[in-house]
């Protein structure tokens, strides 16, 4: 068992965050999407109370770009040329049962993107809140473009569930971080 020494190691690596397998024998590595979102919207909850939502959004941001780098580097084959790393995206994300992925855009001379994620693990279903709460999930976004691409990204959720929308919309422009 590998032991987790902070400033030598992140412990969001997947390398630090264990064995499932033996870990949870009985139960396996899934949980319910309901558990998960408990976790994030008290967490998120706690950090509005604590920091404000300007700086809880970038806090979260921060958090999705740190995983989503981490996730690209250890299960994406990023040495896929585009076409074949948007299908690897996609099958891989709704494999994790994160959201199924869409790209309906890419403007290769602006470097902008739009992807849809539907069944977005973070906020389809919930009620209309008024506000896009999918702050986590652009920087995961940001974190995959950036580790497969080698550029710096500005992902911003434009549809979000909570918004009143039935699927999440991404934009991602290229050098904007």
């Amino acid at each position: 068992m590998q032991k987790y020494e902070s400033k030598k190691q992140n412990i969001y690596s997947l390398d630090v965050l264990g064995d499932v397998e033996t870990g949870r024998k009985n139960l396996g590595p899934e949980m319910p999407v309901i558990v998960y979102r408990l976790f994030m919207y008290s967490m998120r909850d706690t950090l509005e109370q604590q920091y404000g939502i300007e700086k809880t959004v970038q806090i979260l941001r921060i958090c999705g770009k740190k995983a989503g780098m981490e996730f690209a580097e250890k299960v994406l084959d990023l040495s896929l040329d585009m076409d074949t790393f948007l299908i690897h995206l996609q099958k891989t994300l709704s494999d994790f049962k994160i959201g199924i992925l869409r790209m309906e855009s890419f403007d290769d001379k602006k470097r902008k993107a739009v992807f849809t994620i539907s069944e977005d693990v973070d906020c389809s279903g919930l009620p209309i809140l008024g506000m896009a709460v999918c702050n986590y999930d652009e920087g995961f976004l940001d974190g995959i473009l950036e580790k497969y691409t080698g550029h710096s990204y500005t992902v911003t959720e434009i549809d979000c569930w909570a918004k009143g929308d039935r699927v999440c919309r991404f934009e991602a422009v290229e050098g904007s971080n």
